[in-house]
């Protein structure tokens, strides 16, 4: 993982409306979101290994990803780089159980926290650059 500064870190904004803007530069709210808190992120390499995320936690009201009947207030975190490896394959010591399965469907990465090719750090930058235009200026909702 590679922390990155950004202008973003810190701006706060109504959930609906970052998730739309965010969406519309390939964004996607990351799978392990709560009411909490969660992420945006961006795939930047074809295999969809390597991910720009950038993490929010919400400060007044709850985040729905199916609804934008809400008013969730999320102030942003400092964005960062990361890059997940997995087993290409079938997994050879996985045991077959109904349950399992139904709860566990995935392999453990190989290298959860890999080393990020210099290349995927400066594409990251660039986005990151593209995303902080879309808000320079915008100020929090009161």
């Amino acid at each position: 993982m590679i922390p990155l500064s950004s202008n973003l870190e810190s701006l706060e904004h109504e959930f609906t409306h970052m998730k739309n803007v965010l969406e519309g530069h390939e964004f996607a709210l990351g799978g392990g979101w709560s009411y909490e808190g969660g992420s945006f992120d961006r795939f930047l390499d074809e295999a969809h290994k390597v991910w720009l995320r950038l993490p929010f936690q919400v400060i007044t009201g709850t985040v729905d990803s199916e609804s934008d009947d809400h008013h969730a207030l999320i102030r942003m975190g400092r964005p960062f780089v990361l890059k997940h490896v997995y087993n290409e394959g079938l997994d050879e010591d996985t045991e077959v159980r109904v349950m399992g399965g139904l709860i566990n469907q995935f392999q453990e990465p190989v290298d959860p926290d890999a080393e990020i090719e210099p290349r995927y750090v400066e594409k990251a930058r660039h986005v990151l650059g593209e995303v902080e235009q879309l808000f320079a200026g915008t100020n929090p909702p009161n």
